[in-house]
């Protein structure tokens, strides 16, 4: 065997840190593929994760099944009817911006709906091969949904039992779904922002499964795919997945951008911090799913690396918003002011410092600042946050909103980062923010004894006069930077006189989902990126969907917040056209209404520090070439293959 294949063995068996500092396109990653016809990539899924390291049931992985999900599966090997670019997306001729971000992906049109949205038709596009050569037809997604509907554990399948009356298929190139209520945001489980419902082949699943049950438990092995690349090979412990480009790509949906220049694809598993530190600055690792700040700061020095800014901030804010959220069920925190008053309290410059090392992006809204959203939303939201005040008791009306906050972390940054942190207002206002709420601990003392508080003794007590004590949970050990914040936050309160405890939850949200916890560093808003519409998360907070404390929540509620308005508006989203201006303007609406009541207190975008090697592969996305999510375990990435230029090609 060649060393690299050697060496990724030892890795595998005998955890050795290092595989190879020389650069040689001609060595072997496993027998007859050469290194520099391959990408290697981060999967970052646990190995504790992988029960059943042999199975490909995407659907089912959630549900018993055991397999893993982004070891190159939904990136390469499966497809949906749309995407929707998490970021800019990848310019096409006749294509305007706005809409780069959306692919018709299986689709051959966007969704269609009736007047009442109560039926949605898909056309399907003609041609697309599965990658045994049979054809992908309207059957397939027909059975995918029926399937699914029949197991509610599996992905989708809950939401498919509850919400389809039927599916029709009137041609091999038209699916028609007959829906139990009006839904103008049907589609989105067809759209892949993260993930979305991905097609089975019908031809393969309906001769191994013979009763519903069987879904869950079938392995999928190997798989038959609808991407542009098939499996080659991988381990039996689930330590990596090698893929291989389809000879016949050009009969998949990514064609539409070019041929994947990859001809090999290998996803590693389970790597901690400093091996794939060191893996890629020894050119064995072309792209890192995620490393801690100081990890990143290792690799930023090199000559080869790519990161999303190209510098500090360095990483790529995905649309996911990290916040402390709040139970509104639970007392005193179901009080606007009680919230407003810890929002006041929190430094969110030492915040910054104390998490991120300052590379962050900030929010004073309910929405991650990232893709299209300031364009949308952060810009036409400034003079109402500019002029918002709040009623702070015997402290007066007072205005929060600070719009210093993002050069107070540049500069804070700057001793340690140096030159990297920019200095432009315009520049610092796009990587790092445009405000976020005062620190203001006299307006945050004056609201808690507006409402019955009292200090003692530099502690606050609550109206019945116990002491004001807060338990601030945090799901780890895994997320290491969510730890460090939620220590941060926890000091800053207990300095202001509201003891708070930090807690690291090891329940993997078991009590977040159930309402049991005063506060809790985490995210519950995620949205499409690219695109401004809210569907994404908004319609589970809904009071319908309300979950009291105690039962299980599974969406973007776990705070418990109700609200008639915020129910309101979003009835009206969901009769809104998705692309229109309306849709928008009510997603102002709602986040006006999100900061006067403050039902959780929002930090930042969830800053994930990819970073990626040009010495094999180059022409990664970045901050000012942002046409696709560099994280790789997001499907979207498998755009990104299509922009890569091979650096060195293997001698023949």
């Amino acid at each position: 065997m060649k060393r690299l294949w050697l060496a990724i063995c030892v890795l595998v068996a005998f955890g050795a840190v290092s595989l190879f500092a020389d650069i040689d396109p001609n060595k072997e990653v496993v027998p007859g593929v050469k290194r520099g016809d391959t990408i290697i990539i981060e999967d970052p899924t646990p190995g504790a994760a992988f029960s059943n390291p042999d199975s490909f049931n995407r659907w089912s992985c959630w549900a018993g099944g055991g397999g893993g999900w982004s070891y190159g599966i939904q990136q390469l090997g499966l497809d949906t009817l749309w995407f929707i670019d998490p970021d800019a997306g990848i310019p096409r001729p006749g294509v305007s911006a706005k809409d780069q971000v959306w692919h018709n992906s299986l689709a051959a049109a966007k969704p269609i709906y009736n007047k009442d949205y109560t039926q949605m038709t898909a056309k399907l596009r003609k041609g697309i091969l599965w990658s045994d050569g049979v054809e992908f037809t309207s059957a397939d997604v027909k059975y995918t949904v029926e399937t699914l509907a029949q197991n509610p554990t599996m992905i989708f399948g809950s939401s498919f039992k509850v919400s389809i009356k039927s599916v029709e298929t009137p041609d091999k190139y038209t699916v028609v779904f007959n829906l139990n209520s009006p839904n103008s945001r049907f589609h989105r489980n067809f759209t892949v922002r993260w993930q979305g419902c991905f097609i089975m082949p019908k031809h393969v699943w309906e001769k191994e499964v013979k009763k519903p049950g069987d879904a869950i438990t079938y392995n999928f092995n190997p798989p038959v795919t609808l991407g542009a690349y098939v499996l080659k090979d991988y381990d039996k412990q689930g330590k990596w997945y090698l893929w291989e480009r389809r000879a016949d790509w050009n009969k998949t949906t990514i064609a539409d951008f070019g041929m994947p220049v990859p001809k090999y694809a290998m996803y590693l598993t389970d790597l901690p911090n400093d091996k794939k530190v060191i893996m890629q600055l020894s050119h064995d690792l072309d792209m890192v799913h995620e490393v801690t700040p100081e990890g990143m700061v290792q690799l930023a020095k090199s000559k080869n690396n790519t990161n999303w800014f190209q510098g500090f901030p360095f990483g790529h804010p995905d649309p996911t918003l990290i916040s402390i959220l709040m139970n509104n069920a639970r007392d005193p925190f179901d009080k606007a002011d009680v919230r407003w008053a810890l929002a006041l309290a929190t430094d969110v410059v030492k915040a910054a410092m104390g998490s991120y090392n300052g590379a962050v992006q900030i929010s004073a809204i309910l929405y991650p600042p990232t893709g299209t959203s300031r364009k949308y939303y952060f810009d036409p939201m400034q003079t109402f946050l500019k002029n918002f005040t709040i009623d702070a008791g015997k402290a007066g009306k007072i205005k929060p909103y600070d719009t210093t906050i993002a050069q107070k972390i540049a500069d804070a940054a700057r001793p340690q980062f140096g030159d990297q942190v920019p200095k432009d207002p315009n520049r610092i206002a796009g990587m790092i923010g445009q405000g976020w709420w005062k620190y203001d601990p006299k307006a945050a003392a004056a609201l808690l004894e507006k409402n019955g508080f009292t200090q003692k003794g530099g502690k606050w007590y609550k109206p019945n006069g116990e002491q004001f004590k807060i338990i601030l949970q945090n799901q780890g050990p895994d997320r290491p930077i969510l730890q460090r914040l939620t220590t941060t936050i926890a000091e800053l309160w207990t300095n202001f006189g509201i003891e708070t405890t930090a807690i690291y939850s090891q329940d993997d949200g078991t009590n977040r989902n159930l309402g049991n916890f005063d506060g809790y560093v985490f995210w519950n808003i995620e949205t499409w990126g690219g695109h401004p519409d809210m569907s994404y998360f908004i319609e589970a907070l809904h009071s319908k969907f309300f979950t009291p404390v105690g039962e299980v929540h599974n969406g973007p509620n776990p705070i418990r917040y109700k609200n008639a308005e915020q129910d309101r508006i979003i009835d009206d989203i969901l009769k809104t056209d998705f692309d229109s201006q309306k849709n928008i303007n009510l997603g102002i609406e709602w986040l006006k209404l999100m900061v006067k009541d403050m039902p959780e207190i929002p930090l930042f975008a969830y800053n994930v520090f990819v970073s990626q090697d040009n010495t094999y592969w180059t022409g990664y996305p970045n901050y000012d070439k942002p046409y696709a999510n560099p994280v790789t375990n997001w499907t979207n990435g498998r755009y990104i293959f299509t922009q890569l230029k091979q650096m060195l090609p293997p001698k023949k």
